[in-house]
């Protein structure tokens, strides 16, 4: 089992950075794929980024590339997303999330087992 808690988030103009962390929980961190999910007002959960167990893999959504950045550091049990050049559309309630079966940094919300409790991020234009 692992618990997720969020932070960093905030209230932040366009063209401005925010960096998210995800704080975990339990031992075998490095076993675990993570991702960052977000769901705007009105609109489904969306995928955001993943990364693989070592780091090695990393996805995102088109709409995030060059933009976010996301990594782990399996020492400090932590994952992070730096987002860069934040658009309005990019406010939501910001989600990290945690599996332990698979390797592949999914985008699929239905692989991951585990979800921290959310943090808002809102950019105004």
């Amino acid at each position: 089992q692992v618990q997720l808690v969020e932070s960093g988030g905030g209230l932040v103009q366009a063209g401005g950075s925010l960096r998210l962390s995800c704080a975990a929980s339990g031992r075998t961190f490095s076993t675990y794929q993570l991702a960052w999910f977000r769901r705007a007002p009105g609109k489904e959960r969306e995928f955001v980024a993943a990364i693989s167990r070592n780091g090695g893999y990393r996805n995102y959504v088109d709409s995030v590339k060059d933009r976010f950045t996301i990594s782990r550091d399996n020492a400090k049990n932590a994952v992070y997303l730096q987002m860069n050049s934040l658009k309005p559309e990019d406010t939501a309630v910001y989600y990290c999330a945690a599996d332990g079966d698979s390797n592949s940094a999914s985008s699929n919300e239905w692989v991951y087992d585990y979800w921290g409790q959310g943090t808002q991020v809102t950019v105004s234009s």
